[in-house]
């Protein structure tokens, strides 16, 4: 009798246990994350400021919007290496129409004062048919998503090198912008940046079409089980090109947004976005299995490796020490996305 107990009590312990264990694994990333916050403050307390808290959310809004769009891909099991370079071609194009009127060295002199949003339209067909290439080449073609978008990133770099270069003053930052446009990305409405209402704004629009629409439905369709999903009637091919369509689409956003924000645009304007959305969207649950994330998970993964990053530039971390800790955490987070999978199958 007290054998059998005693087996009971070891098979309990040993199962508490491996719920730690599995618990300590599986939320290992946020207790990395979480002490490098801490950290952070440890080394400099005044980093706890209300100025600091909102110019984090304002960079991490251009950012977060494009992670919306990088969402919907890694859920139909994909990814998109061309965002961050799409998102610089929009916004070189947006800002080039933006530019003052009293710049000598304008683009386009002869254009007058238009209506913001002709360049937004124009940032967002772009980016939109990029998307739809990247789209078809998955969807028809059947190739890998990391393939066709490592091509696209090639192009649309190439792009916005050959725009850049084709100023007056040759290869030189699009710069000196419209007032108007620059207090579009960094004014403030009710005390909070515009920049903050438009990605929650997007944000409540994106809920809706991953939980409230056919399209979403089949999007986490798709990317939990394809096979079954076409079995169950779901046409693959024109859902995935509206799910890369709408990626698109908030890539031209994000696009017009940053080059605002920023107030000017070079070649190097979107470098490495598309790492950020990615591991934002792995840290807030997004999964690169496919089927599985949601919109509050992508802002809270946006958020949180945006106070990263911003925290160690504001200790003065050297900024090639910061592309070692993102890699890492890419890493670590794409580690633990994998051995749920593995488990769980």
């Amino acid at each position: 009798m007290n054998e059998n107990k005693g087996s009971k009590m070891d098979i309990t312990h040993l199962q508490r246990k491996e719920r730690a264990k599995e618990f300590v694994l599986n939320y290992a990333l946020y207790f990395i994350l979480g002490l490098m916050i801490l950290s952070i403050i440890a080394i400099e307390p005044s980093f706890l400021s209300k100025r600091n808290f909102l110019n984090i959310l304002t960079q991490a809004s251009t950012r977060g919007i494009m992670a919306l769009g990088v969402a919907g891909l890694i859920v139909l099991q994909g990814t998109d290496l061309s965002a961050g370079r799409i998102l610089g071609l929009s916004a070189a194009l947006a800002a080039s129409l933006l530019q003052s009127t009293s710049y000598s060295s304008r683009m386009y002199p002869e254009l007058g004062e238009i209506s913001m949003l002709i360049p937004l339209a124009l940032a967002i067909a772009v980016a939109a048919v990029f998307a739809l290439i990247n789209g078809f080449g998955v969807a028809v073609l059947k190739l890998h998503a990391f393939i066709v978008t490592l091509g696209t990133q090639l192009i649309a770099f190439g792009l916005v090198q050959i725009y850049i270069e084709s100023q007056k003053g040759g290869a030189q930052p699009i710069g000196s912008l419209q007032e108007r446009y620059k207090l579009l990305a960094s004014g403030t409405f009710l005390k909070i940046p515009n920049l903050v209402w438009f990605l929650m704004i997007i944000s409540f629009v994106m809920w809706i079409i991953w939980n409230k629409t056919e399209l979403g439905k089949n999007m986490f369709a798709i990317g939990g089980n394809p096979e079954a999903a076409e079995v169950s009637g779901v046409n693959l091919v024109k859902n995935i090109m509206l799910v890369y369509l709408m990626s698109g689409i908030l890539y031209g956003i994000a696009g017009f947004l940053e080059a605002g924000r920023i107030g000017s645009v070079s070649a190097g304007t979107g470098f490495s976005y598309e790492l950020d959305a990615i591991s934002a969207c792995v840290v807030g649950g997004v999964s690169f299995s496919g089927g599985v994330g949601t919109i509050p998970g992508v802002l809270i993964g946006t958020i949180i490796l945006q106070f990263i990053t911003y925290g160690l530039t504001y200790i003065n971390v050297n900024p090639y020490v910061q592309f070692i800790i993102r890699g890492m955490i890419i890493i670590v987070a794409v580690a633990i996305d994998v051995r749920k999978y593995i488990k769980n199958k």
